[in-house]
């Protein structure tokens, strides 16, 4: 005998004889590369060598990037935001230079005005 009882799964639908869960989307099926989609609210980017992902507030970027980009086994010694120089760091004082230098409300703003001009043409390509 079957009870029916209330599901607190993920609910599936049937399709031609296959159940299909209603999952939502998770962050793994968005490709790394691809430009990430702003969302209303969101004016700060992290502008960490082709990251730019876009987030609400400066706070969030520090936390984005000390972690992503900064974390102990991600690091690479030196700070690749755009437009910085990459001079040899240690950890603790690479956060400290990214709070400084790059996650300040003022810093973000600049660093999008800046990204803007350069996707606009009207900036010299940086010299590698």
């Amino acid at each position: 005998f079957l009870q029916s009882t209330p599901a607190t799964s993920i609910p599936t639908v049937q399709v031609q004889g296959q159940q299909i869960s209603l999952q939502p989307p998770s962050y793994t099926a968005a490709s790394q590369h691809t430009e990430q989609m702003k969302k209303p609210g969101q004016n700060f980017m992290c502008l960490w060598q082709s990251c730019k992902k876009w987030f609400q507030t400066p706070s969030q970027v520090f936390y984005h990037a000390a972690t992503e980009h900064g974390g102990r086994d991600v690091y690479p010694g030196q700070c690749l935001w755009e437009g910085c120089e990459p001079f040899q760091r240690q950890r603790f004082s690479f956060i400290t230079h990214l709070q400084d230098k790059h996650c300040s409300r003022d810093a973000l703003l600049a660093g999008l005005k800046q990204d803007e001009l350069g996707q606009a043409g009207n900036q010299k390509p940086p010299n590698k």
